[in-house]
Formats: C-alpha cells, sequence, structure tokens
C-alpha cells in the first residue's frame, strides 16, 4: 500500500495500517525502510547495467563571517548533451541548512528532498532539531545506502553547507561538509569547496577570492566569479545565460536570518556584474 492509498483508506474511515501506530526511531527513514521500503531511493531494482541519465554539475561553497552560502550552476548534463538548462540543484534542507546536488540528478534530488523530510519528522518527534554534526551524519547514512546504485553509474555527491547554532563564535559559525560516493564525510576547514565535473576549476578561483572576512555580499560574488571560471573550462558546466535569463542559484545561511534563497533579480544582478567585469578584463 502506498502513502496515497493509505491517506485514501483513512479518509474512508478505515483504521491506519499497524506500522503507522508501531513506536520505533525518530527516523523518517527507517519507518520507510519498515513500513514502505519500495518508496526509498534504495529500495527500488536497479536495472542491469549502467544507466544513462541526467547529471547535475558544479556546486561551490563559501564561508564568510557570520554564516556560509552555497551556490549552483543550472545544466544537466547526459553524455554530450545538455538535458536540461534550468535545473535546481540547491536546497534549503531546514532552517539552518542546505543541500546542493551532483551526480545523477533524479536519484540526487530524490534523496535530498527525503532527507528534508528526515530533519522535519526528526524535530516534530523530539521537539528539538538535530545539531550541525547531526545533520551532517544522517546525510552520510543516507548515502551509504545508495551504495549499491552508486557502483552503477548512479552516484551522488551532494554539498551539505550550514550555521552551527551551536558555535562559540558567531561570525565562524558557517560550515562546508563534503561526502563522496560511498558516504564519507568531511569537514572542509578552509571555508570553501567545490563538487562536480567543474569542481577544480571553482576551486582554483575560489583559492584565489576567498577572504574569511567578507560579507555576504562579497563572498556571493566570489562564488559567481569561480562558477563563472568553471563554466569557461568545464564544457558541463553552465555560465549566465543571459539570453535564456537562467543564472545560477544561491542561498545563504546565517544566524539572524537561517537559510533563505536569494531571488532571481539578486542572482541576475551579481551575475551581470561579474559578466561585465569579464567583458572589461576577458583575461582577469
Amino acid at each position: 500500500m502506498s502513502l496515497m492509498e493509505s491517506s485514501s483508506a483513512l479518509s474512508q474511515g478505515q483504521a491506519l495500517p499497524a506500522a503507522y501506530l508501531t513506536p520505533g526511531s525518530s527516523s523518517f527513514t527507517d519507518f520507510l525502510r519498515s513500513a514502505m521500503p519500495e518508496l526509498l531511493p534504495d529500495g527500488r531494482k536497479a536495472p542491469e547495467g549502467s544507466v544513462e541519465a541526467p547529471h547535475g554539475t558544479t556546486i561551490v561553497a563559501v564561508t564568510f563571517r557570520g554564516g556560509v552560502l552555497i551556490a549552483g550552476d543550472r545544466r544537466a548534463t547526459m553524455g554530450n548533451v545538455i538535458a536540461q538548462r534550468d535545473m535546481e540543484k540547491l536546497f534549503v534542507t531546514d532552517a539552518y541548512s542546505a543541500v546542493g546536488i551532483a551526480g545523477t540528478a533524479g536519484v540526487a534530488q530524490e534523496l535530498v528532498k527525503l532527507y528534508a523530510v528526515e530533519l522535519e519528522h526528526y524535530e516534530k518527534l523530539e521537539g528539538v532539531s538535530l545539531s550541525l554534526d547531526g545533520k551532517a551524519n544522517k546525510l552520510a547514512t543516507m548515502l551509504r545506502g545508495n551504495l549499491a546504485a552508486a557502483l552503477q553509474g548512479l552516484a551522488v555527491v551532494p554539498l551539505l553547507a550550514g550555521y552551527d547554532e551551536n558555535s562559540e563564535d558567531p561570525d565562524r559559525a558557517g560550515r562546508i561538509v563534503s561526502y563522496d560516493v560511498v558516504g564519507g564525510k568531511y569537514d572542509e576547514a578552509g571555508g570553501y569547496h567545490a563538487v562536480g565535473s567543474g569542481s577544480q576549476f571553482a576551486k582554483s578561483a575560489l583559492k584565489k577570492r576567498f577572504d574569511p572576512d567578507a560579507d555576504a555580499e562579497t563572498a556571493a560574488r566570489a562564488a559567481f566569479e569561480a562558477l563563472y571560471d568553471a563554466a569557461d573550462d568545464d564544457s558541463a558546466t553552465g555560465g549566465p545565460d543571459v539570453y535564456r535569463r537562467i543564472y545560477p542559484s544561491l542561498i545563504t545561511i546565517t544566524g539572524p536570518e537561517g537559510a533563505v534563497r536569494l531571488p532571481e533579480e539578486r542572482t541576475s544582478a551579481i551575475a551581470g556584474e561579474v559578466v561585465s567585469g569579464r567583458m572589461e578584463n576577458p583575461g582577469g
């Protein structure tokens, strides 16, 4: 029985399935695994052999004084073809965290949406939200559950950005956590990181532009500059598309405001500044 069928049965006055009333852990994933494992990303039978599917590309994260931001291009590719020009690869996962995805787009989007439900479910049952370390560990566990699919080419490589509410120094509370395809978790103490096909070019750009004492506006400009450099050298990364009005996405996370997605008018303005600067100084 699917979740939709269960809701239909309830509306007809029938009792909830026993799994809904059985005490268990505060993990929504654990509940699904016991009640409806076929709804989990790793609960479906994977096709034989390799699979050709759209892939998301470059994501960057940058800390700044008082927070952290995460930004990403909008292009998805499938082999040598552009599969989608305006894919959304950034997700606000709770009040103080966001995740960007690279890798197999469909699996990654499903996993991150389930991760957001997992965090909300825990908070509702426990009355408190997970710590940032707890959020990072939870995502690592979910990635390990996708290992079989990753070995068949359906790999997911997320990048977690979050504000640590328990940090002793609010100015340095922004944190970045990266992962590998098997669920390995790595705290990026350098203050910036990138994942995806254009990540080496983006990280090279951030190495020169990163300023730990920058404000959010300056950090956003550095992130967009890094994405521009990645698009310049990596065909799978999409640069600002002025004609179609497609610009990189960006989410900032701070203590006072939490996780906030920048509206298109702001991302387009930042992207416009970057493009104008490159036109004036093509080699800079």
